[in-house]
């Protein structure tokens, strides 16, 4: 069972990683409002952190994709429910498109994490291009560009979600309605 102090340094990592994937340690107890000392008490050194981060991040973003993806044969509705989920996601959905998308990251399809993290691209590009031949995309754009987007647009909502007194599902509502004229014909 992970305790509340463990719990709370995880999060606070994945937010200061998101912001600099190099950032120092005394960055991320800082952030979780307790000493070094205590952090080292949960993690033994920075890799240790980062690692259990991006099982925490995989895990849980994974999971929120493809349930996204799997909620619906409608290709638009799987697309909005895909931004919603990067959005409840949050600071872990960018984490973990950066950590894949780094030099550093060492891509092996023979991973699970890897697998899954394909298999979503994949299925998003799929649904791009589907939508693409019915008209309902900008066929000009290509599915790379409206990943980028759809990234873009989830890192945004999240800060914004720091800023703002707006409750999560009208941000989430301006947010895809943002994404979709920005993708439309």
């Amino acid at each position: 069972m992970m305790t509340a102090t463990r719990k709370r340094i995880i999060e606070s990592a994945i937010q200061v990683f998101n912001e600099d994937l190099s950032a120092p340690l005394q960055k991320v107890a800082d952030n979780a409002a307790v000493t070094r000392r205590t952090l080292h008490r949960y993690f033994k050194d920075r890799n240790e952190l980062v690692e259990i981060c991006r099982q925490v991040i995989e895990t849980s973003c994974k999971k929120a994709m493809i349930a996204a993806i799997q909620s619906s044969d409608e290709p638009m509705l799987q697309l909005e429910r895909m931004l919603y989920a990067g959005i409840d996601c949050g600071a872990k959905y960018a984490t973990f498109y950066k950590m894949h998308r780094s030099a550093d990251h060492t891509h092996n399809q023979q991973n699970k994490n890897c697998a899954d993290y394909d298999y979503i691209y994949a299925t998003f590009q799929k649904i791009v291009v589907e939508l693409q031949e019915t008209g309902q995309l900008n066929p000009k754009m290509s599915p790379e560009w409206i990943q980028v987007l759809h990234s873009g647009i989830i890192e945004s909502t999240v800060n914004a979600r720091a800023i703002t007194q707006q409750n999560i599902e009208n941000i989430k509502e301006l947010a895809w309605s943002s994404y979709f004229k920005a993708i439309s014909p």
